[in-house]
């Protein structure tokens, strides 16, 4: 077991307002699933993501991580775990605009641990997102959907668990958005865990498992049965 969430709450403090975002949430993810997190603007799915990639933390309840309660951890060893484990990719890239594509996939390696060959691992995953030729590349010379497969890159270069993708093709075309989303299967298929964060249906039909999230609270947790597959012919284009 990946991750285990019990009873979970997060409620926002404003003066003294209370905001309830997340309300008695349970889930349990095993290594190696593709797992959507699914529900309308307001629902609770970015904080919940929030909380899963340590960028958070729940107001009550347990998060239970590859069996260590990180629940009642400070912010230093929150941003440790962070670092090590979870890779994310999100919606707007989050890439620096005046660096090259290898220096940004470069970037996490700075806080990495022991001797990694930093170019040569930046370099081996963004041979496998199809952007061998753009490593010189600034990132503002690059279309969306290459902004998002070095993003994709940068999530992986430290061997995380997880990777945690909010809302990965929402600026993108629909080409664009399948290359993402048959990367992401690809890496699932290899045994990577995948959690994407989404509002729309045909996105989150690509994952194995769809949680439902509404005002707060899990509606529904299930399986996908007619699972979409993005085309192998599609994934590097």
């Amino acid at each position: 077991m990946l991750i285990k969430i019990t009873n979970l709450n997060k409620t926002y403090l404003t003066g003294e307002l209370q905001t309830p975002v997340l309300s008695d949430i349970n889930i349990e993810i095993d290594n190696g699933e593709f797992v959507s997190i699914m529900g309308p603007s307001g629902s609770g799915k970015s904080t919940l993501m929030h909380i899963l990639g340590f960028l958070d933390r729940p107001t009550s309840g347990h998060y239970f991580f590859d069996g260590k309660d990180v629940s009642g951890l400070v912010d230093d060893e929150l941003a440790l775990l962070r670092n090590e484990k979870v890779g994310f990719v999100f919606q707007a890239f989050n890439l620096l605009p005046r660096t090259t594509v290898l220096e940004n996939v470069k970037l996490p390696l700075l806080y990495a641990e022991g001797k990694i060959d930093t170019e040569e691992r930046s370099k081996e995953v963004l041979e496998s997102v199809g952007l061998s030729h753009r490593l010189k590349y600034f990132t503002n010379q690059i279309s969306g959907g290459e902004k998002q497969r070095v993003a994709i890159a940068r999530a992986l270069v430290n061997h995380p668990s997880v990777i945690f993708a909010d809302e990965p093709t929402g600026n993108l075309d629909s080409k664009s958005g399948v290359q993402i989303m048959a990367i992401l299967q690809k890496l699932n298929q290899e045994g990577k865990t995948i959690i994407l964060v989404t509002h729309e249906t045909y996105t989150s039909e690509h994952a194995k498992r769809i949680i439902r999230i509404r005002d707060g609270r899990i509606e529904s947790d299930e399986p996908v049965l007619n699972r979409r597959f993005a085309s192998e012919d599609e994934l590097l284009k």
